[in-house]
């Protein structure tokens, strides 16, 4: 279990990694290239969109190395591919819970972090779009 822990513990900061560094890099982007209107705004939304598929793949990659590679559990209701742990992966990550697949065994701490971090990732996403549709949104057509 410690090094489940240790490991979950790597991914997180991973992902933590992952999302800051796109958030800056779309920031700073916007701040050097100059774009008529809202149009920064509507190009900040697939950017983040792309920065949550990619740590929801990571999070997946992550169950699977966990899953067939440490043998810390399983998953229920699927044959198990690396897709079906990405899959699980959005699903949790999102916190949408369809119940079609379920945790068993040390991954189920794994979900339980990835539900709160992609919790708190969405939020920061949110935070970010509101704070930009501030700077853009009454400069015109």
């Amino acid at each position: 279990m410690l090094m489940a822990s240790f490991f979950n513990l790597g991914i997180v900061a991973s992902v933590i990694v992952i999302h800051y560094e796109a958030l800056r890099a779309i920031s700073r982007l916007l701040t050097r290239i100059r774009l008529p209107g809202r149009l920064p705004v509507l190009l900040c939304v697939p950017a983040v969109l792309t920065a949550h598929v990619l740590e929801i793949w990571v999070f997946g990659a992550a169950f699977y190395v966990q899953i067939y590679g440490f043998e810390l559990g399983s998953l229920v209701g699927t044959p198990g591919s690396l897709l079906d742990c990405v899959y699980f992966s959005f699903v949790t990550y999102t916190s949408l819970g369809i119940g079609d697949v379920y945790p068993t065994g040390h991954i189920r701490y794994h979900a339980g972090l990835e539900a709160l971090v992609g919790l708190v990732l969405i939020g920061w996403t949110a935070s970010f779009l509101y704070v930009e549709m501030e700077r853009y949104w009454n400069r015109g057509p």
